[in-house]
Parts: structure tokens; C-alpha cells; sequence
């Protein structure tokens, strides 16, 4: 018996030694990705092409600016901006990086056609970009914008010779995937997996594996599963409820931290939609999210408590904010809501809907830590404060080509969550900011917000832009341009031998990981 029990630790032992000292690295990975560059501005499809491609400026785990094809930066004026590129950096292709590349790759942003999700919003400031020489390039923007360097973190690089011409196909393909990182395209069948090889023209340092493999696996408990057993070394978006389960396992290791992203509603306060009706199905001439009662009836009527210990199984935040506690711009003075579905109802009979109205929820199921449920469970809720609820969850790629902001919003209250990286300050314009609003949903529009909002972000001095931004962000919460919920976690899991540190800004990097 002793005997048999010997060989089976060691055969344990040889399975697991096996997966971290081989030279591929399996990552199970709930997200899709897209590797052309410039298209689907989501945190997962920046994490996959931060392995193909290089950052003007990189941050590292804790969303701190680190050089990267920048290695330095100054203001030269108030509307001038001028960055130092590396020297010697190649492509995978072996062709020479220089300041065309950038300018090349910012121009095309805008560009990308059928774009579901822009990644315009990094960029908005920039009115002009000049090369002074191969290795120096300046950027003229339109006001004063203390924080271009951060919105760079999320600026990529690819090859204006590979890329010049072509479509989002070429890219996905792995034709014109060609980037400055640690690693290159080796075959991406979308959907399926994507195959990522080192790559040696790289200016940095080498990456622990040869290879990475990502293969999606959507589904939460198959992607446990597949951990378990051996098929990946590695999990990203670990599902709460499994946290226990695996850290009692001898044989793996949970990496978790506290994200940077909240996760919110947007409710569409822009003109009726099929998805607002009366209660027996018929549309409904006015708005009701239009109405801050109605609004704030929503966010009453949603007991977030209930979410956090049931849904998220303690593994995340309450927040009434767009900004994480402890992030720049965070305001102590504004409260998480407290469930009172009593004066929700009164809220909404005081607006006019006594009886309540139809309303669908809509949200994606493959996008957010346990997205589909936190939609399902606030249906429950709001249906107790007398709304007539729907609820409808679709995989990511149809959710947001139909919150397209440019294109139209379709949806009336639809969860989605919100980075705060490269800084909480993008959010405040992107999300709530009127004009300049590339991701406002809710169609939130308030001109006294907007004035705040821009006087901050031009203000020089660090401790008099957050009190400004402190006080433009009380104002947009409590019209509630957004109703938030809680900031999630970042959750990974791999196999005895691997450490992983997991990232504020969520993203799953094979770089970040390495051998016990």
C-alpha cells in the first residue's frame, strides 16, 4: 500500500513538475481576443497584444508609469509634448522601430473600421503630431493635458510597414500582427486559441517560456476544470465561488488583489427605447430614466450587500463611485447606496409610475466576474420595487456593438464595468463628460459637469486637480450619470511551481508570470 501510495505522489509530482518546467506555458483564458491593436477597446484584448506589441508608455503590476518604447517624456509647453523614443528596438519582423510607427499607429485609431469599441478616447487631446527625428516625436494637443503620458499606457505600437493598408482581418490573422514585445504571433484561431512564440529581436527581458498558449475557454466551471486536470497550467477570471475550492487543493495557487475596475449600470436617459414599456408591453412615449427619481429608485431598489456576499462570494468592493478607494480623485464623502426598496417605491410612484413600467437588463455573460448573475440577481430585485423586469445576457461581441455610443445605444439599463486605468480622470470623461463622452452610455449630460471636469483635467498641480476632480465626480454621482456597484477582483490560478502577480488593471500577462 505504502508502495502504491509512493508512486502515485510521484507520479503527482511529475505531472506537476512537468507543466511548469516545460518550455509552453497553457493559459485557460475566458476572453476572445482581438489582435489588431486599434480594435475592441477592452481591457482583455489590451492584455493580449501587450505580449505582440509595444506601449509608448508601460505601467507595470500596480498601474505605475513605466518607460517602454518611450523612455522619457517632458512638458515643453502648455500644449507640447515631447517623448524620447528607444534606440535599437526591432519589430518581430527584424525591420527597425522609429517615430514613423507612432505617428502611423496613433493616426490609424480613429481609422479602424466597424470598431465596436474605440480606443479614440486615448487620444482625443491630440491635435497634432510632429517627428523631430527618428527617435524624438512631439505631440501638439489642443489644451493644456497633464495626463497624456497615462493615456499612453494604453496607446500600442505596430509596424506602419506591415500594417499600412491593412484591414482588422490581416491583423487577426497574424499577417500584420507584427509588434516590439516579448513575444509574436505563431497561430491564432479565432475563437479557439492563440499561439504566441518568443520573440528574439525583443529590447527586454526574455519572457520565463518559450511559448504561450491561450486557449479560450469560456465557460467558468470548464475552465476550473481544465486546471484541475491538468489540460492548462493556468486560469484567468476565476469565479469566486471556486476560491475556496481550489486554495484548499494542495496542488494549485490563487493569485487574487482588489482591481482597478468598477462595475456599474448605465441607464440611458436619451429618448425611449423598445426595451422601456408600460406594463403590458406597450412603449412608452417619455423616458423614465430621464428622471433622477426613477434613477435613484434603481439604485435603492438593488441590495448590493446581497450581491457581494452571495454573487461575489466576498471577493469584492462596494463602491458609489467611478473610482476606487485609495485611487487618485476618490471621494470618501460619497456613500455606497443603501438598499431601501420602501423608498424606492416611493421614489418611482412620486415620478409617476406608481404601478411601475416594463424595463429589459440587459448585460454580457462573458465579459465581467460573474457578469450574468449580477444581472439576473438585480432583475429579481427591481421586479420587488414593482417594475415588470426582462433580462437578456449575450456573449460580449454582440453586447457592445449595441452600446456603440457613436453608432447608437440600443439598451436602456445595461451592466458594464470600467477600468480606472490609465487614471480615474478618463473615466470622468469618457464615461459622464457630454461632448467628449466616447464611452457615455448613460447619455448623461449636465454642461456644470462638464465645465468642472475640464477645468480639472487642465490644472497642473496634483493636489488641486484631485479636490477638483473630487468635487465634479459628487456631482455626477449624485445625479447618478452611472449607478455603480463594486470594484471586482482579479482572480488567477495556476499549478503548484507557478507565481503569478496578478495586475491592478486586470490584464493577464504570461510576462508577469514565473517558476516557483
Amino acid at each position: 500500500m505504502n508502495k502504491i501510495k509512493h508512486v502515485v505522489a510521484m507520479t503527482i509530482l511529475v505531472i506537476v513538475s512537468f507543466s511548469v518546467n516545460a518550455k509552453t506555458l497553457k493559459i485557460g483564458a475566458r476572453a476572445t481576443p482581438s489582435i489588431d491593436p486599434h480594435f475592441g477597446f477592452l481591457t482583455t484584448n489590451i492584455a493580449y497584444n501587450a505580449h505582440i506589441y509595444g506601449f509608448i508608455v508601460g505601467k507595470n503590476e500596480n498601474s505605475r508609469k513605466i518607460p517602454d518604447l518611450a523612455i522619457s517624456w517632458k512638458s515643453l509647453n502648455a500644449t507640447t509634448w515631447e517623448f524620447k523614443l528607444r534606440k535599437g528596438v526591432k519589430f518581430s519582423d527584424g525591420s527597425d522601430f522609429t517615430a514613423e510607427d507612432v505617428k502611423w499607429s496613433i493616426e490609424r485609431i480613429p481609422n479602424v473600421p466597424n470598431n465596436p469599441n474605440p480606443y479614440t478616447g486615448t487620444i482625443r487631446s491630440i491635435k497634432e503630431i510632429i517627428i523631430k527625428n527618428q527617435h524624438t516625436i512631439q505631440f501638439i494637443t489642443h489644451k493644456l493635458n497633464p495626463y497624456l503620458p497615462d493615456d499612453f499606457g494604453e496607446v500600442l505600437i505596430s509596424s506602419k510597414k506591415a500594417g499600412n493598408n491593412a484591414s482588422t482581418a490581416d491583423f487577426q490573422s497574424g499577417k500584420a500582427a507584427i509588434g516590439t514585445g516579448p513575444y509574436k504571433v505563431d497561430k491564432h484561431v479565432q475563437g479557439e486559441k492563440l499561439i504566441l512564440k518568443r520573440n528574439n529581436y525583443y529590447y527586454g527581458k526574455k519572457p520565463a517560456w518559450d511559448k504561450v498558449e491561450y486557449i479560450i475557454i469560456s465557460d467558468d466551471a470548464a475552465r476550473v476544470a481544465a486546471l484541475l486536470s491538468g489540460d492548462v497550467d493556468m486560469i484567468d477570471g476565476v469565479p469566486p465561488l471556486s476560491v475556496s475550492l481550489l486554495e484548499k487543493n494542495s496542488s494549485i495557487n490563487v493569485f487574487k488583489r482588489a482591481s482597478d475596475r468598477i462595475i456599474y449600470f448605465f441607464a440611458n436617459q436619451r429618448g425611449p427605447t423598445k426595451y422601456i414599456t408600460d406594463n403590458n408591453g406597450q412603449p412608452l412615449k417619455v423616458n423614465p430614466l430621464k428622471d433622477i427619481r426613477v434613477r435613484r429608485a434603481i439604485s435603492k431598489g438593488i441590495d448590493r450587500q446581497a450581491i457581494l456576499s452571495r454573487v461575489m462570494d466576498g471577493l469584492a468592493e462596494l463602491s458609489g463611485q467611478t473610482v476606487p478607494k485609495g485611487w487618485f480623485g476618490y471621494n470618501p464623502k460619497i456613500p455606497v447606496e443603501k438598499y431601501n426598496p420602501d423608498e424606492a417605491k416611493r421614489l418611482l410612484s412620486e415620478a409617476g409610475y406608481p404601478n411601475g413600467f416594463g424595463l429589459t437588463i440587459h448585460g454580457p455573460n462573458n465579459r465581467y466576474v460573474n457578469d450574468s448573475k449580477i444581472v439576473q440577481a438585480v432583475g429579481q430585485m427591481l421586479s420587488r420595487i414593482g417594475l415588470t423586469i426582462k433580462v437578456d445576457t449575450m456573449p460580449r461581441a454582440a453586447y457592445f456593438p449595441k452600446i456603440n455610443v457613436k453608432n447608437g445605444v440600443e439598451f436602456s439599463l445595461g451592466l458594464l464595468g470600467w477600468g480606472n486605468t490609465p487614471y480615474p480622470a478618463s473615466g470622468h470623461l469618457g464615461l459622464m463628460h457630454c461632448t467628449k463622452g466616447n464611452y457615455n452610455r448613460s447619455g448623461y449630460c449636465n454642461s456644470k459637469y462638464d465645465q468642472m471636469i475640464d477645468d480639472a483635467v487642465s490644472t497642473v498641480d496634483d493636489s488641486e486637480r484631485e479636490l477638483k476632480e473630487m468635487k465634479a465626480v459628487k456631482l455626477a454621482m449624485d445625479e447618478l450619470a452611472v449607478i455603480p456597484l463594486h470594484v471586482q477582483y482579479t482572480i488567477l490560478a495556476g499549478r503548484k511551481g507557478i507565481n503569478y502577480s496578478p495586475r491592478a488593471d486586470e490584464r493577464t500577462e504570461a510576462m508577469n508570470a514565473s517558476p516557483e
